[in-house]
């Protein structure tokens, strides 16, 4: 049995990451920190969990403690897993970050992006980005692993067949984005609020987002040199799910992109790529680590049109955490995670 700890377990990730290790048949959590919670019952801060986690208590963090666990997930804004993921992994532990400490491999890019100095540069050269269906070996031999964000995980997803066979101008790439509002976090915020995210919808973030270096490091690495990319994200008034429309200039027009879309994905049990014609929705995903994709032609041009839709606390956080995790121990990869979306 996997011994697990969670550091920072009191946000929309971390409850989703309980809920999804409760039924997971090869871990157990042993610990949960949370300053400000610390004593109190994990299931009276989340009474979904009554039955499952009664002997749990939040706990401040001590090294010793969550040393002594297999694994350890960060479930923490960024810049908590800095002070703390060197001398865990003195430790021998394993370190999974859901924040987004260690995804960038540049501090200084980090750094601008982030607004303050990057805590652990010296720990970047071995961290290894968690996006399976690019580095599933990589994750294999690895002893830290940054989760991939929300919205990079559904742009790279939906670009990187096209980027990968060079089919796609790489320097004219768009991502038009929208995010279910449990991407803003637990923390309370006026934009958060049912009356101000309640039937609106928003761009936000037009001259850069924080996941846009994230986004543009990966499709480089599919592209194999330098892209164009524009993105542009939205709140919209639902609470879990992203939807990516994704657009890229295509000239070869006799390729059948949804046979390279479908052998593409065809060993990836996360990634569903649709019938010809599909227009998949937010709510196919909820509460499910998958990632649903559909390509289109309009008109036959040359502008493709990718949709990808996720749920921006599952396949987006926890669910591709835990699914890291099952690499990383040897599982097989669908452990604890093959619980079909909620609908309606």
């Amino acid at each position: 049995m996997i011994k697990v700890g969670i550091v920072g377990g009191t946000g929309y990730t971390g409850v989703e990451l309980l809920r999804l290790l409760a039924q997971h048949p090869e871990a157990h959590v042993e610990v949960i920190t949370s300053r400000s919670e610390e004593g109190l019952c994990v299931a009276d801060m989340y009474p979904n969990l009554r039955g499952h986690y009664d002997y749990l208590r939040f706990s401040v963090p001590d090294v010793a403690t969550l040393g002594a666990c297999d694994v350890v997930f960060f479930a923490t804004p960024h810049g908590v897993a800095h002070a703390l993921a060197g001398e865990l992994l003195a430790t021998g532990v394993k370190v999974i970050d859901l924040s987004a400490d260690f995804r960038l491999r540049d501090a200084d890019e980090w750094a601008q992006w982030y607004h303050q100095p990057h805590g652990a540069p010296d720990l970047l050269p071995e961290a290894v980005y968690g996006l399976p269906e690019v580095n599933r070996e990589a994750i294999r031999g690895a002893r830290l692993i940054a989760v991939p964000g929300c919205y990079p995980t559904a742009t790279q997803l939906g670009l990187i067949p096209l980027l990968e066979t060079g089919l796609a101008d790489p320097a004219t790439l768009i991502a038009d984005c929208k995010s279910g509002v449990s991407g803003a976090g637990r923390g309370a915020s006026v934009g958060s609020l049912l009356c101000e995210a309640g039937e609106s919808m928003k761009a936000y973030a037009v001259a850069g987002h924080r996941h846009l270096p994230e986004i543009r490091q990966g499709l480089q690495q599919a592209a194999g040199g330098p892209v164009g990319l524009t993105f542009v994200p939205h709140l919209t008034p639902m609470i879990r799910g992203i939807h990516a429309t994704l657009y890229a200039r295509v000239a070869d027009a006799s390729v059948d992109l949804q046979a390279l879309f479908e052998q593409r994905y065809a060993d990836e049990p996360f990634v569903d790529v649709m019938p010809a014609g599909s227009h998949p929705e937010t709510r196919s995903v909820r509460g499910a680590n998958v990632c649903r994709i559909a390509v289109h032609r309009p008109q036959g041009g040359d502008l493709v049109v990718v949709l990808s839709v996720i749920d921006n606390l599952t396949k987006g956080a926890s669910g591709q955490a835990v699914q890291n995790m099952n690499i990383l121990f040897g599982l097989d990869e669908r452990a604890g995670l093959q619980q079909p979306a909620l609908l309606p």
